[in-house]
C-alpha cells in the first residue's frame, strides 16, 4: 500500500509539474503572440527605404565593422578559406569590405542605388555597372579591386539562379527590417540560398513593440525557431544589452541584441 501510495503521489506530482510547465509555456506563447501582433500590420514600401537613403535618414548604418560579426567570425568561417558570403539588404555596410579584404567573396542585395554607390566611393573602390538579363530592371555593381558584387533590386526577385548558393550569410539588419508579414517568404528565400555547409549569422532585436512600431522590428527567439527550426539547427551565440539614448528616446526601457548561428540540418 505504501508503494502504491508513493507511486500515486509521484505521478500526481509529475502531472502537476507538467501542467505548470504547460501553463507557463502557454502564457509565454500568448505574450509573444501579443507582442508580435503589435507590429503585424506595419508595412514599409521599397520607395520609403530609398527615400530614407536619399535623405540620409540611415541611423541603422554603422561607420565601423560590426562588433557582433567580429566576435563570431571564427564560428562562421569554421576553418574555411575563401567563403562566398551573402548580404541581404546590405546597405553600405563596411563588413563587406572587411570580409573581402580577408579573401572572401561578397554578394549583396540592396534596393537603394545611393547606398551601393556610396559603399564603393567611401571605400575608395572603383566599380563597374551592368544590367542583369535575368532580373529585368536590376543592375549589378562590381568592384574592380575586390570580389564584391552588389545587386540593386527587390530582394524577393533574387534567387540562387543569379549567383548560386552561399557558404556564409550575414544578416545584421535584414530580418529585422523586412515587413513582419513577409517573414515566411524571407525565410524560404534565405534557406534556398544556403549551401549545404552554409553558416548563417542572424542578428535579432528584442524590445517592447507596443512602445515602438519599427523598423527595426521585434523578432523573438520563438519566431526564429518557427521560421528556421524545421530545416535548420539554431545556436544562440551572443546576447547583449544594446540600449542607448536613441532607443530610450523611442520610449524603450530595454533593447537586447542577439546573434544566432543557423546551419542546415544534416538529416
Amino acid at each position: 500500500m505504501l508503494f502504491e501510495s508513493s507511486s500515486v503521489m509521484f505521478v500526481t506530482d509529475t502531472l502537476c509539474r507538467i501542467g505548470i510547465g504547460l501553463e507557463k509555456d502557454c502564457a509565454r506563447w500568448c505574450q509573444t503572440n501579443k507582442m508580435l501582433s503589435a507590429q503585424a500590420d506595419r508595412v514599409m514600401a521599397l520607395g520609403e527605404w530609398e527615400e530614407r537613403w536619399r535623405e540620409d535618414q540611415t541611423g541603422w548604418h554603422r561607420p565601423h565593422v560590426n562588433k557582433m560579426l567580429e566576435s563570431n567570425i571564427e564560428k562562421v568561417l569554421d576553418g574555411r578559406k575563401g567563403v562566398k558570403f551573402f548580404f541581404p539588404l546590405c546597405g553600405k555596410a563596411l563588413d563587406m569590405k572587411w570580409l573581402a579584404d580577408m579573401g572572401h567573396s561578397v554578394v549583396g542585395v540592396e534596393i537603394a542605388e545611393k547606398a551601393i554607390k556610396q559603399f564603393f566611393e567611401e571605400s575608395n573602390m572603383t566599380y563597374s555597372e551592368e544590367t542583369v538579363p535575368a532580373l529585368p530592371g536590376a543592375k549589378v555593381y562590381k568592384s574592380s579591386e575586390r570580389n564584391i558584387s552588389l545587386y540593386q533590386c527587390d530582394l524577393y526577385n533574387f534567387s540562387s539562379a543569379i549567383e548560386g548558393q552561399f557558404g556564409g550569410i550575414w544578416d545584421r539588419g535584414s530580418l529585422v527590417a523586412i515587413n513582419p508579414r513577409d517573414r515566411q517568404k524571407y525565410a524560404a528565400l534565405i534557406t534556398s540560398l544556403m549551401d549545404k555547409d552554409c553558416r548563417y549569422l542572424l542578428d535579432t532585436l528584442l524590445y517592447n513593440p507596443e512602445v515602438y512600431k519599427g523598423p527595426p522590428f521585434f523578432v523573438p527567439d520563438e519566431q526564429v525557431q518557427s521560421l528556421f527550426g524545421k530545416s535548420c539547427d539554431i545556436e544562440l551565440l551572443q546576447s547583449l544589452d544594446a540600449l542607448t539614448d536613441r532607443e530610450k528616446a523611442r520610449g524603450m526601457d530595454f533593447f537586447t541584441e542577439k546573434v544566432h548561428l543557423i546551419t542546415l540540418k544534416t538529416n
